[in-house]
């Protein structure tokens, strides 16, 4: 879930906007997603990456269906933004066949070092390459790209300490940005700009050149813009305050409409991985007859993609597909 940025500039004293203050508690210098030490972002919250190797599976198989639009390349990039500890990327390797395997040029993007261990073969690097043919898949990393919010008209600056206070009035271009994407905020309430989302993903999907890119994340519509923003914290596998000190996970729901560009697919993750093969159905009960181990399998494998592609929980993340140069295969 490891995001994107950090600016370098020097840290005002007191409070912040908060674009700046998550910027410096997750990316900063011994930041919530770049400390080498501790569990990584699994021990602090579970993500259908963390939740079966079925969702692995499901991207291999996409990644198998872009190979076959791009009529087999000589070398196929799997690019795995906000790769974690590099759970998914090892996932998805596992999962191909072996000679798909053979051509595919793994690449992991995250700002926190190289976990010790992970196969050679993977590029772990801290920005995606350029000009690749295959598929970039970014699965709950714009929740942590920075942003800031605004209430009754004003940014609101918030301390270490998670305290907050009223700024400035909101700019031309982040105003510009709520007036097309956020509708109401001016009557008050609380309202999250996503400007720097749209921007990181326009930057990262730009980097394939012919392929797809995919965002998953948990998202909200124009239509239904939360009244009072969706900012919060998670904290060895619990929501909390969010507080930008360095001490937890802050995050956000992502506007992924805002994010889409013009030939972009919405679909929920429910949708997407049935069309990936993934559904919660069980298996039928003629087969613990049969084979009592194969249905014991097959009910766990149920199981899990039950919670994969459940209503109220993960099946409700949102997937925003952009394919580049070849068919629509999602």
């Amino acid at each position: 879930m490891s995001g994107d940025l950090g600016t370098g500039a020097a840290e005002p004293a007191g409070p912040v906007g908060w674009r700046r203050a998550m910027e410096r508690a997750l990316y900063g210098p011994d930041g919530f997603y770049v400390r080498p030490q501790g569990p990584g972002p699994a021990g602090h919250f579970r993500t259908s990456v963390h939740a079966s190797p079925l969702y692995a599976g499901a991207v291999a198989e996409l990644l198998r269906r872009v190979d076959g639009a791009l009529g087999g390349p000589p070398e196929l990039a799997f690019v795995d933004m906000a790769a974690g500890r590099g759970e998914l990327i090892t996932g998805v390797l596992a999962a191909l066949p072996a000679d798909t395997a053979a051509r595919v040029r793994p690449y992991a993007v995250d700002l926190a070092p190289r976990p010790a261990g992970l196969d050679p073969r993977i590029d772990w690097r801290p920005r995606p390459p350029t000009g690749v043919e295959g598929l970039l898949f970014a699965n709950e990393w714009l929740d942590n790209v920075p942003l800031d919010v605004a209430e009754d008209g004003r940014y609101v600056l918030v301390a270490e300490d998670g305290s907050e206070e009223p700024g400035g009035p909101v700019a031309a271009a982040d105003r510009d940005w709520l007036d097309r994407w956020w509708p109401g905020w001016r009557d008050g309430g609380r309202a999250e700009i996503g400007r720097p989302r749209d921007e990181a993903w326009s930057a990262a999907a730009g980097c394939v050149a012919r392929g797809l890119a995919v965002a998953v994340d948990y998202a909200h519509a124009r239509a239904e813009r939360p009244p009072y923003g969706t900012l919060t914290g998670f904290r060895g596998g619990r929501e909390v305050r969010p507080v930008p000190d360095g001490s937890c996970d802050v995050t956000a729901h992502v506007a992924l409409d805002a994010c889409a560009g013009p030939d972009a697919v919405l679909l929920t993750q429910r949708a997407a991985l049935a069309e990936l093969g993934v559904w919660g159905a069980r298996p039928p009960l003629s087969l613990a007859a049969a084979d009592p181990a194969a249905y014991v399998r097959a009910l766990a494998g149920a199981g899990e993609a039950a919670e994969l592609t459940a209503r109220g929980g993960l099946g409700d993340f949102g997937w925003l597909v952009e394919a580049r140069g070849i068919d629509r295969v999602l």
